[in-house]
């Protein structure tokens, strides 16, 4: 067994695929200390800035001297707090879905609701660019497992025309998590209503930050509850805390309570998480200022980086792929941007396709003007040092 694990590894170094951890040493904002040094990060997900707010971190604190730490069971035991039970109320109204459930993690929201929906019989069709968490959770249902090509929407119908399957589900990113583009929900949709097939949405990337109240992919395309059934998002990213939930009709989710095994089976998240992830909700809200802020630095960045020439993707949102093509190559550019005190991580196959490695630049609210400018200037010295 060592034998064999020593091989994996030296072949992963090999190929310029190792991937290591770095040690944080305080907060997720744009200035961090990693491992004693300070960067200048562009690779979180903390869209809003929220993660660090002193509203989200007082509700935490105060929700955890009244709760403690651990919620101690399942939802379905003793581990459904009023803070838990107030947070999905609150999503439910903020999609505008009739109800909301909540999940310890994004992963186990995606694997586990598909694998309630659809089984031996039922077919699922996913985008080929699906975040890994879809993947896993239509090729463990036992449905036919049917994939289409990136956002290729004639492809899918074809397929959907194809199949005989009991029960049909499409499931897609909102905003993909490794391009930045958003699934085209608005022909998605129709497509999916004209096929009597159910739709299903990761939008992880897009709560928070697309649509006019940060609503998500729904509001941006205007998709009731109807047209977009199964609606999942999570807490990590623009939210800054931690956790899932899926919004849908009151129908769907009491079916979820009772089938969903990645649901049933685990402890709830603690009550103080769900507490910080109302006040996150608030601000959002509140604050629109701060989808603004980052929408201009978003722009900020996609005209710089088009000045110097970098190969960027079909991106509107905060994730602002690089592309480099090469592994070693992307990985050299995030070296030598680290060496400026710029943290920007260098993304490889197998998380994209061979061929494509990239950077990815995530934006931030928290970003300020003169930050983006230090990147972009730290990318011309790279460019200029080994070449686009």
């Amino acid at each position: 067994m060592q034998d064999w694990l020593r091989q994996q590894l030296a072949e992963r170094r090999a190929a310029d695929l190792y991937r290591q951890r770095r040690t944080l040493r305080g907060a997720q904002q744009p200035e961090v200390d990693v491992e004693g040094r300070q960067l200048l990060a562009f690779c979180s997900n903390d869209y809003l800035g929220l993660a660090n707010h002193p509203d989200v971190k007082s509700a935490f604190v105060r929700a955890a001297d009244t709760y403690g730490v651990g919620s101690g069971a399942s939802h379905l035991v003793c581990g459904h707090s009023h803070e838990h039970h107030a947070l999905e109320d609150e999503l439910a109204a903020f999609t505008g879905r009739d109800r909301a459930l909540l999940f310890s993690t994004g992963y186990m929201a995606n694997t586990g609701v598909i694998n309630a929906l659809v089984g031996k019989g039922d077919a699922v069709f996913e985008d080929k660019l699906n975040h890994a968490s879809l993947l896993d959770g239509g090729l463990s249902s036992g449905a036919k497992f049917q994939r289409f090509l990136h956002s290729d929407v004639a492809q899918l119908a074809r397929k959907l025309d194809a199949t005989a399957a009991a029960k049909k589900l499409v499931v897609v990113d909102g905003v993909f998590s490794m391009d930045g583009d958003l699934a085209p929900l608005d022909v998605i949709a129709p497509e999916c209503a004209n096929k009597r097939a159910w739709l299903m949405v990761d939008d992880a990337h897009g709560l928070g930050v697309l649509g006019k109240t940060g609503a998500g992919c729904a509001e941006h395309f205007a998709l009731d509850q109807q047209q977009l059934p199964v609606l999942m998002g999570t807490f990590g990213k623009a939210f800054g805390t931690f956790g899932a939930f899926v919004a849908g009709s009151d129908d769907l989710i009491e079916t979820l309570i009772q089938l969903t095994r990645t649901y049933i089976y685990t402890t709830a998240l603690p009550p103080a998480v769900a507490a910080a992830t109302r006040a996150s909700l608030k601000l959002i809200q509140t604050e629109t200022w701060r989808r603004e802020a980052l929408h201009a630095r978003i722009a900020q960045f996609r005209s710089g980086a088009r000045q110097l020439g970098l190969q960027l993707m079909d991106s509107d949102t905060a994730i602002q792929p690089i592309l480099l093509g090469d592994a070693g190559r992307a990985l050299a550019w995030s070296e030598k941007l680290a060496e400026l005190g710029l943290w920007v991580g260098a993304i490889r196959p197998p998380t994209v396709p061979a061929g494509s490695a990239r950077l990815r630049v995530t934006l931030s609210a928290a970003h300020t003007e003169i930050q983006v400018r230090q990147l972009l200037d730290g990318l011309a010295s790279v460019e200029r040092e080994l070449g686009s």
